[in-house]
């Protein structure tokens, strides 16, 4: 299949690591153009050593998402040196764990500014360029958005946030012909995860326990499965899907967790 990515512009939040990693290696090995923002200059480095030794094109910029003037520039920047942005990727997040108990109103609004205002300031300041490429925005949200987590209220108020904002989106962009989806990922083995399991006692017992609740082949979820899901929504081959939320998660969400791989005969 042809994906028909080849030399489109897309601006990926959080795109030196994790997730967004994956997702700037996937553009970049269709022939796109990943325009990576991040605020981690180390692993912004990283990541373009790997994409100019495979000889691929790629846009780089360190930048403060919770600054929504960073924001305005690093837009701005992509669209004076590729000219356009055909697709804006909203994945830039972190589970901070402010929940009600161990958490306050004013941690609480400094986590939505975290996790869900550059989602905003980055669509908004695409816009034009959007409207002029007809492109789409894929928004990374998180399973804690429909199932809750417990004790995470504003990293969960975000992604709840998120995708309502991808239906909104959706709607106003349809005068443009440009499309919005999320994807919805659950348990994907990131560095940001491997944080989050350290701060139990015994981490490979907790990781244990949770690939065992994971009903497609008792794993967790690879990066790279993620990010072949943007990949296609970015495609023209996705050009009739908008306002969708698409879970990329071995049937954590919606499928029966009892019916886990020792189950199966």
């Amino acid at each position: 299949m042809n994906l028909s990515i080849a030399g489109k512009v897309v601006v990926i939040s959080g795109g030196a690591k994790g997730i967004g990693e994956a997702i700037s290696l996937g553009c970049a090995a269709e022939s796109a153009i990943p325009v990576m923002l991040d605020r981690d200059a180390a692993a912004l480095n990283k990541i373009e050593e790997k994409l100019s030794a495979a000889g691929h094109r790629y846009g780089a910029f360190q930048c403060e998402l919770t600054d929504a003037a960073q924001c305005e520039r690093a837009i701005q920047s992509a669209v004076e040196n590729f000219g356009k942005i055909d697709a804006l990727v909203n994945n830039a997040g972190v589970n901070d764990g402010v929940g009600l108990e161990n958490g306050s109103p004013e941690r609480f609004a400094h986590s939505i500014q975290k996790n869900l205002s550059h989602y905003y300031a980055l669509a908004h300041f695409a816009f034009p360029a959007l409207k002029t490429s007809r492109g789409c925005i894929v928004n990374i949200a998180s399973k804690t958005a429909v199932t809750g987590q417990g004790g995470t209220s504003g990293y969960v108020a975000a992604k709840g946030a998120i995708l309502a904002l991808t239906r909104e989106w959706a709607v106003e962009f349809l005068p443009h012909c440009v499309r919005v989806n999320a994807v919805v990922p659950a348990e994907v083995m990131t560095p940001l995860y491997e944080q989050w399991l350290a701060t139990f006692p015994d981490p490979q017992q907790k990781l244990a326990s949770i690939v065992s609740k994971i009903p497609l082949e008792g794993r967790m979820t690879r990066a790279e499965e993620i990010a072949s899901m943007v990949v296609y929504l970015i495609s023209d081959q996705a050009s009739h899907i908008t306002g969708q939320h698409l879970f990329v998660d071995g049937g954590y969400v919606h499928l029966d967790r009892a019916y886990t791989p020792t189950e199966k005969k």
